[in-house]
């Protein structure tokens, strides 16, 4: 390339024995965060932490600035100096000053925006939007044939969105060409300007029919920088994403980081690549499922957007409901909630009016954070409306690949879907994981509990932890180097377990049994029934195990088949053991009144009793 500034960092080999003080900083859109991992007595554990606001931006227009100055809040509380004299990361470690390691993320400037474009919106387009996904993007529009808009608007939106990068897919290998050219052709005219820099040359990856590769090729001019990749859709029944998300990380490096303001710097400081932010959030929940052998669910809820990501059965992904968040867009939450749909969560008397004033409240002042014991329920109660929606928009997403006949069954018979069925299984679920500000900083642990299973309603036997700190970018972008460290960190610091949830699947009449229990352990042994809309909450602490024998109901399923016994070993935590009788999926009185009463009785359930006094 012409462009000597787009040129990748070349990152040497790394000596992983030789490993014992890393550094991690993740720029994100206002905060640059900063965190030290060393060698203690032969483990790696997170030591120190710092943040100072990210200078993407003008004025500074340097992203390295808000790097230095996050690194020297951690070099301060760890008496280490960790920056030289001319800003530079110190490395390798000595006794007092600099680090052996040192790795970042980045969501700064809006992160990785891409647009995709398939032939079939509901086939290769969606199989390109996982793809973008996957690695980290935040997915701007789609483009398809039948997307329903004329080649004209599809043209104009284009430019209007100004995408840092584009992935095209379509057909399948052999198959026709001319659908999956007549999608370049939408895109070729378009020319899009960057977001940053006046060299740029808009990247286009192409991962479709690769008989498809010549008309491709010619379609576009010098003003884009086309790359092939393997199709995304070989055939119909096989979806291969890899190569097309291991193209988008190089790109996004190698264009977008390089032109944004002092990325070019800070890739020369690192010992790896820079990882887009969710990506590498992405990337260590899948490696804990598969170190585990475990499905996980992990959930980041900010102020504008929620990202949720899950790995079922080896298959990872990623989903951004952009329009869900607990600031910014908080009236969308309400909008497609509805305003009696979060009225069931607030366990004190208000009115739709007074509810709407507190939405308008926070969108006229969005960066405030709850004052009152009012003002914090009510943002927990918006909480797990964007929660449960942001699950449902994952589910949809998280699907078998649609248009493949599935081989069908006698009870299959009725149904008449073809592909395109979710596959996530709450049932299935063995670890839930949260993040982000409502979550993690939540006065109490059982309050983040409560958010999590009223929101996603596990199934079976689950265990709940958050993060403590907002570490996982950290760790992922690390597991790409040093996995053994990134898993110890995890482990260790990273995540706060809350406990384990036990939830069967099933309905029943209030005050009738749902199931009985026998939980034996160290510091517990005990035996109970627990009827159907009742939650107990029993003491497991941190660090303990206990065998639980669950004996549901003939209706309910606790993970074997209606009324069949389940013995599991559980964890304890911050919170305990939690016993949910609620029933799946879970249902809430329509009378207010009575709505209002059961979600005190939850709370009290929890050891959460000082909020009944607002009722």
């Amino acid at each position: 390339m012409a462009d000597s500034s787009s040129t990748p960092a070349v990152h040497t080999p790394v000596d992983l024995d030789r490993i014992n003080v890393i550094l991690a900083t993740d720029c994100g859109s206002t905060t640059t965060k900063a965190i030290l991992i060393e060698k203690v007595d032969g483990e790696y554990r997170q030591t120190f932490r710092g943040e100072a606001p990210t200078t993407v931006e003008e004025p500074a227009a340097d992203v390295t600035m808000g790097v230095v100055n996050s690194v020297t809040e951690v070099g301060e509380l760890a008496g280490r100096r960790l920056i030289d004299d001319d800003g530079q990361v110190i490395r390798p470690a000595t006794e007092t000053e600099g680090c052996d390691l040192y790795i970042s993320t980045s969501s700064a400037g809006g992160g990785l925006q891409m647009m995709v474009a398939g032939v079939v919106r509901e086939m290769t387009a969606a199989s390109a939007k996982r793809a973008a996904l996957g690695a980290g993007a935040i997915v701007m529009d789609t483009i398809a044939t039948n997307d329903k808009r004329l080649p004209h608007e599809q043209i104009q939106r284009i430019r209007e969105l100004r995408p840092d990068m584009i992935l095209i897919s379509g057909g399948t290998d052999g198959g026709t060409t001319t659908h999956v050219v007549q999608i370049a052709e939408l895109v070729a005219p378009a020319k899009p300007q960057p977001r940053f820099g006046g060299e740029y040359r808009m990247p286009v990856i192409f991962a479709g029919n690769v008989d498809a590769r010549e008309p491709i090729e010619a379609t576009f001019d010098e003003s884009v920088e086309l790359s092939l990749v393997d199709n995304l859709r070989p055939t119909m029944e096989r979806e291969n994403l890899g190569p097309a998300r291991d193209m988008i990380h190089d790109l996004f490096l190698e264009h977008v980081m390089a032109h944004a303001p002092g990325y070019d710097k800070l890739m020369s400081w690192t010992n790896a690549p820079i990882m887009p932010t969710p990506g590498a959030v992405g990337n260590i929940l899948q490696q804990i499922a598969t170190q585990r052998n475990v499905n996980a669910v992990g959930v980041d809820i900010g102020g504008a957007t929620t990202d949720v990501f899950s790995v079922f059965d080896g298959t990872f992904n990623r989903t951004v409901s952009a329009n869900l968040g607990m600031s910014y867009s908080i009236s969308n939450v309400c909008a497609e909630a509805t305003l009696p749909r979060i009225l069931r969560w607030v366990p004190f008397e208000m009115d739709e009016r007074e509810l709407r004033n507190r939405v308008k409240n926070k969108m006229i002042r969005p960066t405030t954070i709850p004052q009152t014991l009012e003002s914090l329920l009510f943002e927990q109660a918006v909480a797990r409306e964007a929660l449960r929606l942001a699950y449902v928009q994952h589910k949809e997403f998280a699907t078998t690949l649609k248009g493949v006949q599935q081989q069908r069954t006698i009870g299959d018979t009725f149904s008449q879907e073809i592909g395109g069925q979710t596959i996530v299984d709450n049932m299935a679920l063995d670890l839930l994981v949260a993040s982000g500000g409502v979550l993690s900083h939540a006065p109490r642990m059982q309050q983040t509990a409560a958010m999590l299973v009223d929101a996603f309603q596990p199934e079976g036997i689950t265990t709940l932890a958050k993060d403590s700190i907002f570490m996982m970018p950290h760790l992922g972008v690390l597991a790409q180097v040093h996995a053994e460290a990134a898993v110890q960190v995890f482990e260790r610091d990273c995540l706060i377990y809350l406990g384990t949830c036990v939830a069967p699947k099933g309905a029943g009449k209030p005050g009738k049994t749902c199931f009985g229990f026998q939980v034996s352990g160290t510091s517990i042994d005990t035996t109970g029934e627990i009827s159907v809309g009742e939650l107990r909450l029993l003491p497991l602490a941190d660090g303990e195990t206990a065998e639980a024998t669950i004996e549901p109901a003939r209706n309910f399923d606790i993970g074997a088949g209606a009324g069949k016994t389940v013995t599991r070993t559980v964890r304890g935590g911050t919170v305990g053991l939690l016993l949910d009788g609620r029933g799946r999926p879970l249902d809430l009185p329509e009378d207010r009144t009575a709505c209002r009463q059961a979600v005190t009785d939850w709370s009290n359930a929890l050891g959460l009793a000082d909020l009944a006094r607002l009722n």
